[in-house]
């Protein structure tokens, strides 16, 4: 379906430009109206995909939708006159092996007139984990529970640093996962490997399917990036803390495991900087002219001597100066938010920390 002056930022597929994935994902308009209304269909299997609705950047609607079809008043006996932004935002991940998660705008009514929506400075792609997800950003803190509603993409530093740089963004992220393996030790659930599709992360560990072009080819010339923020090895770390996983089809185990006087062993070092040459190596191919930070701390930095191992060798095998490395605040008793996870105080500190860095290298 075709909506004109609508913009959509996210990765989509050519096939179908209105279905979102990512976390961060939306629809932007400008619109002068009194009434306005629009459809957006959700799929999920259990978990529910939540939105919230900006109105002149302000959030007046958070809510989960529905399986299928949802209509949702956003504007009602507004002055007829006077133009409006409007932003609607995927809040939620995609959910593990939680069906074919995606929402779709499918229908527009109003009885006004659409604007167009002027494009910002500069475009921000930002790569992590369930720290860029935004788990926890919302809710109480003694909240504990593993649900959709306690995940926000507005409260979260990738939205906040975009703001602040007058920066149209894309994130790409999910929960548990890392550079070379997950939290649970798991070597397929790291975001290299799905980097260069749509959102092959849609189908989760089970075999490649079609999901509303989530499994075709990127195209990054549709969004060609000033910046690359990566926020990522929280859960490669973790991974210590787990016992071995077994691939279930190939019977391959592995573990993270710690070294004598090092926090990561040699063999696990090795591993890991070898993903990140690769990795990062693809994130250059894909963005030119992008600047490249890997920016961490937000849950501690107990992995930062590896981090900063693993970008040195990238630059020494590649002769690349970037990516360069940003030390985040880290959450404290009074910034932690759900499931001990970073809170809105400290996914803003986070974002005066890129913001400041990106500013001086953007002068």
């Amino acid at each position: 379906m075709e909506f004109g002056d609508v913009k959509v930022l996210g990765r989509t597929s050519k096939q179908s430009p209105f279905v979102l994935f990512w976390t961060g994902s939306r629809y932007e308009m400008n619109v002068r109206a009194a009434n306005l209304s629009v459809v957006v269909a959700a799929s999920f299997g259990m978990h529910e995909q939540w939105i919230v609705v900006t109105v002149d950047g302000a959030p007046v609607i958070r809510m989960p939708l529905s399986f299928g079809a949802n209509e949702i008043a956003i504007l009602r006996n507004r002055n007829p006159e006077r133009e409006h932004n409007i932003r609607i935002i995927k809040e939620t991940p995609v959910m593990p092996n939680d069906g074919d998660p995606y929402i779709e705008l499918t229908e527009i009514l109003t009885d006004g007139e659409f604007l167009p929506v002027p494009e910002r400075k500069r475009k921000i792609v930002f790569i992590g984990d369930s720290i860029t997800s935004g788990e926890g950003a919302c809710g109480a803190v003694s909240e504990e529970d593993w649900v959709s509603e306690l995940f926000s993409a507005y409260d979260n530093y990738s939205y906040l640093t975009s703001e602040l740089l007058n920066a149209d963004y894309q994130a790409l992220s999910q929960s548990g996962w890392g550079v070379l393996c997950g939290y649970d030790n798991d070597l397929r659930h790291n975001l290299p490997d799905h980097f260069k599709k749509v959102c092959s992360i849609a189908y989760a560990d089970g075999p490649e399917r079609p999901v509303r072009g989530a499994e075709e080819d990127y195209d990054f010339a549709s969004f060609d990036a000033d910046a690359v923020i990566i926020n990522l090895a929280t859960n490669d770390g973790n991974g210590l803390t787990m016992p071995p996983f077994s691939n279930p089809v190939t019977g391959e185990a592995f573990q993270m495991k710690p070294g004598e006087g090092t926090f990561l062993s040699k063999e696990c070092t090795e591993m890991f900087c070898r993903k990140v040459v690769t990795f990062v190596s693809d994130i250059r191919c894909a963005y030119p002219k992008a600047k490249i930070f890997w920016a961490y701390g937000m849950l501690g930095n107990p992995m930062e001597t590896v981090i900063r191992t693993a970008l040195t060798l990238y630059r020494d095998v590649t002769g690349d100066e970037m990516p360069e490395y940003i030390a985040l605040p880290a959450a404290t008793e009074g910034s932690y938010g759900a499931r001990w996870h970073p809170g809105l105080p400290c996914h803003k500190q986070a974002a005066q920390v890129i913001s400041r860095r990106l500013s001086a290298m953007f002068e």
